[in-house]
């Protein structure tokens, strides 16, 4: 055995370790109730979408991998609005404030996408079988990535202003 064979089987074999590892970290802090800050939420998109121009103009797309990125963005932007609403949203009746808590779908959501980001990655290798370009799938995991990122932060954004709006609509109950 050679020890490219090795180290491929090493990393195939920390992978459900790794994973396994952060969802129980995961689903430990799963239960903590955390602020949701809605002029904060834009900002983690955005940082990442300054990393995905710069990759984009550094390192751009060639060919068909354009359309390809943009069937990732798209992608990821579904999935991304599916998690955002898996997200359990919660509002103080007395202060107004906002809480967020993961619930366990959305992290079961989040690992069966690394799984099968990881599967895809044994089934493509380093691509040369399928005739794929490293740095194309790169820049196609960059888009669904901003996707994701984007319209999960979007779809938690709309979804809190709604139940603010509809709290201060309805009167406190006398204490």
């Amino acid at each position: 055995m050679q020890a490219n064979d090795i180290q491929g089987w090493i990393s195939y074999a920390l992978t459900p370790v790794v994973l396994a590892v952060v969802f129980a970290v995961r689903w430990r802090r799963m239960s903590v109730v955390k602020p949701l800050k809605l002029e904060r939420l834009w900002v983690f998109p955005a940082l990442y979408a300054a990393v995905a121009l710069y990759m984009a103009v550094m390192y751009p797309p060639q060919g068909l991998a354009w359309l390809f990125c943009a069937l990732a963005l798209v992608m990821g932007a579904a999935l991304g609005w599916q998690r955002g609403k898996m997200m359990r949203i919660t509002i103080d009746p007395d202060s107004h404030a906002l809480n967020t808590t993961s619930s366990p779908a959305a992290v079961l959501f989040l690992v069966a996408i690394v799984a099968i980001r990881s599967g895809a990655r044994a089934v493509i290798g380093d691509g040369h079988a399928l005739h794929l370009d490293p740095f194309a799938v790169t820049d196609m995991l960059v888009a669904l990535a901003l996707g994701l990122l984007t319209m999960q932060r979007i779809e938690m954004y709309l979804r809190a202003k709604q139940m603010l709006e509809a709290a201060r609509v309805l009167p406190t109950p006398p204490s």
